[in-house]
């Protein structure tokens, strides 16, 4: 095989490459050949091939070859005939691209078909009928039908015999077109009287080294007198219809004529061509000579015809012509738009220029007609740049955005330039891919919040909000509570922030007292990589609540000393006794203050400012009036509902200090509590009495009747039976029945009241009889006492309490 190898690269500005190389090979190669490793002929990586999914394109849909990707070879994938693949046409050529992708290259490969001797010349018929008068004179030429070898070159046909020669030899005429003319010339009068009819072989030999052939049988009738053959009036005819024309469309009208009278000069007009589609689409009327069309013609098919006629008389004597006919081309033909190479998802990050699409463009007609312009659809981000043969790059010619637009659909079209024009569309759908590249956005530039102090821990607050344009998982916003302190204090010991829904959670109870206001900061970021983040500021503000009483600072309430005020007996009216201090840690109207005298010696002599709280006469002071003055103030706050602290305020009518001081010596301290406090000591010294002596004959009574028992069962001769009660069993068969006591413990607490509680013992036990047994007593306790151990809790609070009881019944003595 010989093989030629050319190669041409060319790295163009669209962002990819662009090669050529060719090949050399000769027709019918058996399928699996090997034709070429485009790989190595390119300079390609194999690698590159299989990454890129390297594949063979081309316009027909016929594919000789194939692409092995593991090796780079090109292969015969189909018998090639030169014969069926270009019929006469020379050079042969196969002509394909190879595409590549990430990044996009395509090489063109044209394989040109060399021409081999495996097709032998051949008649379309295989016997050919003359009628020659006998009268031919000699030099008579008679056209004899071509042969034809689809083979080209040295392998096309190259020469004719005839035989036998005894009458007739042969004479070939160059045409310009490279055909020949093959005629039979009369080299010695016929005689229909010796010989009617005869039998003649015409040879076709090719030129090919070994050499092909073929025959054609030719047979003569001897025809008596016809001496004037039929004469074209033009040798060569042309005519030019246009493609698509109407079927019995005149093409052309060829004429002939003859010398000849009456029957020898009648005419009869034939189509000799061969091995063609000219009888196909044409026909000539025998007898008039015009050319009418019987098919369809097509420009991009075939854009001439040369048709053969001839004209004979009736005597057998023929005269020949050409009819050369050009089809005029049409605009029929829509461009034919192929994609070879698409994308259909695309970062929205690509750079201007990326090549998204590469398409091929073919436009059967010809001139103006087979012009081709194409463009997109217009507010697209995209556009069509040319790179050669008809190729065009889909690029990017503006930035993308997802979040504007996530998917386009581009329309291509292409129009040629013909009249009218026509065009053709396809429309690509282009995917955008998304990118991490917007920030989370909150809704708000800063966010403010109330919440009521003494709120529950993990109370809702609010909740912050931000969205992000991306798609998927970088617009997954979470939320992140940035680290930051409120008096020193992590913030999140305050607050704690929901990762997936932004709701704000108080970690404890808030106090507006110690907190009125913070402000922290909130994070949104996205799950993009990397991801993005926006930052908000949140300020919190603590509503109060009206939690705290007046505290009252003035006059200092003391338990062991007495306090009092002293007014002078010629005091006048609006005299300012003192005045009532108090604070209210609240804020607002919880901590608005008012005072009341709530209860006075002698309410007719004082009042209280009821903002201020000063205390002052109402009336002039009188000897009358007591010495001693007794005041109860309450203060109240504003709020709702509100809330009171109260103060007592002694007050002394005298004029000097000794006699107040005589007058407050006496004065019973407290005497209300320690009227209650006898009354309670006295009652829990009759109830500790009470329960002693019981207790005491209940002790007696018990040892007096065992002594009783125990005396008349010693003196009785009788066998001693003893007696259970009902469901009861003795446990050991012999025995005394334990007593069953229950206790309850009298005590008393030590208040200032002298209030009384009881208790009742902590177990008790219980004894059951099985109904099934026989004589078994069963003891169950149903709670363990801890009253029968030593140093249990109830037994140490008894001996304590015993102790504080005996206390109080001495100071009850001592009181008494």
């Amino acid at each position: 095989m010989r093989r030629q190898v050319t190669v041409t690269i060319f790295v163009l500005s669209l962002g990819f490459v662009f090669g050529q190389v060719s090949y050399s090979i000769p027709e019918e190669m058996a399928k699996g050949s090997l034709i070429g490793n485009i790989a190595h002929d390119l300079g390609l990586q194999i690698k590159r091939l299989t990454s890129g999914k390297a594949r063979i394109f081309t316009r027909d849909s016929d594919e000789y070859v194939e692409l092995n990707r593991e090796t780079g070879a090109i292969l015969v994938k189909e018998r090639i005939d030169r014969e069926t693949l270009c019929k006469k046409t020379t050079p042969c050529s196969l002509h394909f691209q190879i595409i590549l992708e990430n990044p996009i290259e395509f090489y063109s490969v044209t394989i040109q078909i060399t021409d081999i001797n495996d097709n032998a010349p051949s008649f379309e018929k295989r016997e050919k009928k003359f009628k020659i008068s006998e009268s031919a004179v000699i030099g008579a030429k008679f056209v004899l039908e071509r042969a034809v070898d689809l083979d080209v070159g040295i392998n096309d046909l190259k020469s004719y015999t005839l035989k036998p020669t005894e009458n007739f030899e042969l004479k070939l005429h160059n045409n310009p077109d490279g055909n020949k003319n093959v005629e039979m010339v009369l080299q010695k009068p016929l005689d229909r009287e010796k010989q009617q009819n005869m039998k003649l072989v015409l040879t076709a030999v090719d030129g090919g080294e070994l050499q092909m052939s073929g025959t054609m049988q030719i047979v003569i009738t001897v025809l008596d007198v016809n001496d004037n053959a039929p004469v074209f009036t033009q040798q060569i005819y042309k005519a030019t219809v246009t493609e698509n024309s109407a079927k019995g469309t005149v093409v052309a009208t060829v004429k002939a004529s003859d010398a000849d009278e009456g029957f020898n000069s009648k005419i009869t007009y034939t189509i000799t061509n061969t091995f063609d589609d000219v009888k196909n689409i044409f026909e000539v009327n025998q007898e008039s000579g015009e050319v009418i069309l019987i098919g369809n013609t097509d420009f991009e098919e075939s854009r001439s015809y040369q048709i053969h006629l001839l004209a004979s008389d009736e005597g057998g004597l023929t005269d020949s012509c050409k009819l050369f006919v050009d089809i005029q081309d049409t605009n029929d033909n829509n461009p034919q738009i192929k994609i070879m190479s698409k994308s259909t998802l695309i970062s929205e990050d690509v750079k201007l220029n990326t090549v998204v699409t590469v398409i091929s463009i073919e436009d059967k007609d010809s001139g103006q007609n087979g012009k081709v312009k194409c463009f997109v659809n217009e507010h697209t981000p995209f556009s069509l740049k040319s790179s050669a043969n008809d190729f065009y790059s889909l690029v990017t010619d503006s930035e993308l955005d997802r979040e504007t637009k996530e998917e386009f659909n581009i329309t291509v079209t292409c129009s040629d330039e013909g009249v009218p024009s026509l065009s053709s569309s396809v429309t690509l759908t282009l995917q955008i891919s998304d990118v991490n590249d917007n920030a989370p956005v909150f809704e708000r530039s800063s966010y403010e919040a109330n919440i009521v102090e003494n709120n529950t821990p993990g109370l809702s607050i609010f909740t912050v909000k931000a969205t992000d344009a991306d798609w998927n998982q970088n617009s997954r916003v979470s939320y992140i509570l940035e680290e930051s302190s409120v008096n020193g204090v992590p913030v999140s010991s305050y607050l704690s922030v929901s990762a997936d829904s932004g709701v704000i959670h108080a970690v404890r109870s808030f106090d507006y007292e110690q907190i009125k206001d913070f402000k922290f900061y909130i994070k949104a970021q996205d799950g993009g990589s990397p991801p993005l983040s926006s930052n908000v500021t949140v300020k919190i503000l603590i509503q109060d609540q009206n939690d705290n009483p007046p505290q009252v600072l003035y006059p200092v309430q003391t338990g062991g000393s007495m306090v009092a005020e002293m007014v002078p007996r010629s005091a006048d009216v609006g005299y300012l006794v003192t005045k009532v201090v108090a604070v209210d840690v609240d804020s607002g109207q919880n901590a608005w203050l008012s005072y009341k005298l709530q209860k006075a010696t002698d309410r007719a002599l004082f009042e209280v400012g009821l903002q201020n709280g000063e205390i002052r006469t109402i009336r002039q002071v009188t000897d009358k009036d007591a010495v001693k003055q007794r005041l109860t103030v309450i203060v109240e706050d504003n709020g709702q509902p509100s809330r009171s602290a109260t103060v007592i305020v002694n007050v002394a009518v005298a004029d000097s200090f000794p006699e107040v001081l005589s007058e407050f010596s006496e004065f019973p301290h407290d005497k209300e509590y320690n009227d209650n406090l006898t009354f309670y000591l006295v009652l829990a010294l009759a109830v500790v009495s009470f329960l002693f002596i019981t207790c005491l004959v209940v002790i007696i009574s018990v040892k007096i009747y065992r002594w009783r028992q125990s005396r008349i069962l010693y003196h009785s001769s009788l066998p001693v039976i003893p007696y259970y009660p009902p469901r009861y069993s003795d446990t050991l068969g012999t025995g005394t029945l334990p007593h069953v006591y229950n206790y309850e413990v009298c005590r008393t607490t030590d208040s200032r009241k002298s209030d009384t509680k009881f208790g009742v013992a902590g177990s008790q036990n219980v004894l059951l009889m099985d109904p099934s047994s026989t004589g078994t007593m069963q003891r169950i306790q149903s709670e363990k006492s801890i009253l029968d151990e030593p140093d249990s809790p109830l037994e140490v609070r008894r001996e304590t309490k015993k102790k504080k009881t005996s206390l109080n019944l001495l100071s009850l003595l001592n009181l008494t």
